[in-house]
């Protein structure tokens, strides 16, 4: 029998470089052309073309460095990754889809299951879930400290601990961590110190400078700073030596299966990051949190204002943190700046190029949750130019109730333990003119003193009216 042919395309129409359907898919595009764009790229393409089977068999098995598939790298997320170690004084970096999966893989790198890593309890609530909740259930056990408790650090260290994490500056109640010492117990301990930077940004706080081994970044936050884009980011710094207890991290310095006849301190120790390589190849590559090309070149963009806004966040905040300290419906105010602060000493010596602009206050309680919640919510609806919204570093001021939003998940005694009461207000102080968020809170404020001044009258009449 002939040949069976193939059904026709539709109409034949042939154009210059061939038919028609063959020209509307490779048309006009050269592989590997270099374009001199005077800002990054974005390079939208899930694959990348070899020059060979040679070539891709050498990629493949990390014997060489390229492009091969954008979950585990793409040339947009490289500029991204650079752009980050940089500013951080690190040696490699690894760009993923947000903040909760740049703490997930940084600890994972570290931490397999029957391993321990010690951590602050006030920390950002999502990151709290995971360490007690997805963690536990991978086996990897987490304990809590008080991030200001230095012998709670080292009390907590244990043969099979694998890593301290804690935040710079913590959310919501912009505790500032005493970084030398927690650090100090670390190198005693003979494991990384990962540092959760994303309230701090490099541009306020290099880690690197006083003790940390590892930073990771909400890149959602003040990198993009423009709340368009989720992202995430770790990042090695190059201080913490894998190799002075290699049967500590077997998975760096042991042969690789994914590296032939090597392990990862060897193939990447000279010139790159092992660690970063690992986060890449086995967690990124398996677990899929991969950074897109169009949100690293967002990120880009906000990178590229970093040091300007955040001399406009912190100055902002601290003129609202002053202003609220001041307000009479106003219990107390968590912010570093300020010197009531618990934390202004650390503040001073840790943040010398200025403060946090996500910080907390916390209204008079009445010492009823369902009345203190209704208070809250009373001050939240009175607000104009402070949003109501789940994110924070956005050019926009935004507020949240952390209690009955971003730390829900915690139980009553956690939630104190981070000094986070029912009356607890986060703000995120934006780019607006300062006057005008201070001019906001004033009249959500002002509404709220009144309606509980007139409650108080009414109370006093009805008193004195029983006494008769």
């Amino acid at each position: 029998m002939p040949e069976a042919t193939p059904p026709a395309a539709g109409p034949s129409r042939q154009t210059r470089s061939g038919s028609f359907a063959t020209a509307q898919v490779q048309a006009g595009y050269v592989t590997g052309l270099a374009e001199n764009t005077a800002v990054p790229s974005i390079h939208q393409s899930n694959g990348f073309e070899f020059s060979s089977l040679s070539e891709a068999r050498d990629l493949f098995a990390l014997r060489k460095d390229g492009n091969i598939y954008s979950r585990a790298a793409n040339p947009t997320v490289l500029v991204f990754e650079r752009r980050v170690a940089e500013l951080e004084g690190g040696i490699g970096a690894a760009g993923v889809a947000s903040g909760q999966a740049a703490v997930a893989v940084a600890l994972l790198a570290l931490a397999k299951q029957g391993e321990h890593i010690v951590a602050a309890r006030q920390l950002y609530g999502g990151t709290v879930d995971l360490l007690q909740d997805t963690f536990a259930d991978w086996g990897i056990e987490v304990t809590f400290v008080d991030q200001d408790d230095t012998a709670a650090w080292e009390a907590a260290v244990r043969p099979t601990t694998r890593a301290l994490f804690a935040e710079s500056i913590s959310n919501p109640i912009a505790q500032v961590l005493d970084l030398g010492a927690v650090a100090a117990v670390a190198r005693r301990a003979g494991v990384p110190l990962v540092i959760d930077n994303t309230v701090a940004t490099p541009y306020l706080q290099r880690a690197k400078d006083f003790g940390a081994d590892i930073v990771v970044h909400s890149a959602t936050k003040f990198l993009g700073g423009h709340g368009t884009s989720l992202g995430g980011v770790v990042v090695d710094l190059g201080t913490f030596d894998f190799t002075a207890d290699p049967g500590r991290w077997p998975q760096l310095t042991q042969t690789y299966p994914r590296v032939p006849d090597g392990s990862l301190v060897e193939r990447f120790g000279e010139a790159g990051s092992p660690y970063i390589a690992l986060v890449k190849t086995k967690y990124v590559h398996d677990l899929g949190p991969s950074l897109s090309a169009f949100n690293a070149f967002q990120l880009l963009q906000g990178l590229e204002t970093l040091d300007l806004r955040m001399q406009r966040h912190t100055a902002s905040a601290l003129t609202v943190a002053r202003f609220l300290e001041s307000h009479p419906a106003v219990a107390r105010v968590h912010h570093p700046g300020l010197d009531s602060s618990p934390w202004h000493a650390n503040a001073q010596a840790y943040l010398p190029d200025g403060t946090s602009s996500v910080f907390a206050f916390d209204l008079h309680a009445t010492g009823d949750a369902d009345a203190d919640f209704r208070l809250v919510e009373e001050v939240i609806s009175r607000l104009r130019v402070v949003r109501l919204v789940a994110n924070i570093g956005d050019a926009r001021s935004l507020v949240a109730h952390p209690a009955s939003m971003t730390h829900s998940h915690m139980s009553p005694a956690q939630l104190a333990e981070a000094y986070i009461t029912p009356t607890t207000v986060r703000l995120s102080i934006g780019l607006e003119d300062p006057r005008d968020i201070v001019d906001d809170l004033c009249r959500a404020l002002d509404g709220v003193s009144d309606v509980a001044s007139d409650d108080a009258g009414a109370e006093r009449q009805l008193a004195e009216a029983g006494s008769h």
